[in-house]
């Protein structure tokens, strides 16, 4: 006979194939939550922690990259002094970092 006889192949065992292809997606997707999205979801608490916390008189740097000292802070907006009698209204979610006290000096 030259065509061999086609037998059905058994699942292997309680766990069948169907579980067994999910693994790899499951896999992934517990990657991609411990290296993406749980530091990312981190990092946005701290940055909504440190826009809370902004008092007059802290020393911020802007999204732009402008250095300076806030003068006034209302809810959505802070007055921020670049330079002596210089003052600009920036909104407060584009301030990106809070610096320790006496960086502008040492500038």
């Amino acid at each position: 006979m030259l065509i061999s006889h086609a037998y059905a192949q058994s699942t292997g065992g309680p766990f069948g194939g169907d579980l067994m292809a999910f693994l790899p997606m499951v896999a992934i997707f517990v990657v991609f939550y411990f290296l993406l999205i749980r530091p990312q979801q981190k990092r946005a608490k701290e940055t909504k922690a440190m826009l809370e916390a902004l008092q007059k008189g802290d020393e911020v740097v802007t999204a732009g990259g402008v250095v300076g000292k806030i003068a006034k802070i209302s809810e959505g907006y802070a007055d921020v002094d670049i330079a002596p009698n210089v003052t600009i209204t920036v909104q407060r979610s584009a301030i990106s970092l809070m610096l320790p006290k006496g960086t502008i000096k040492n500038l």
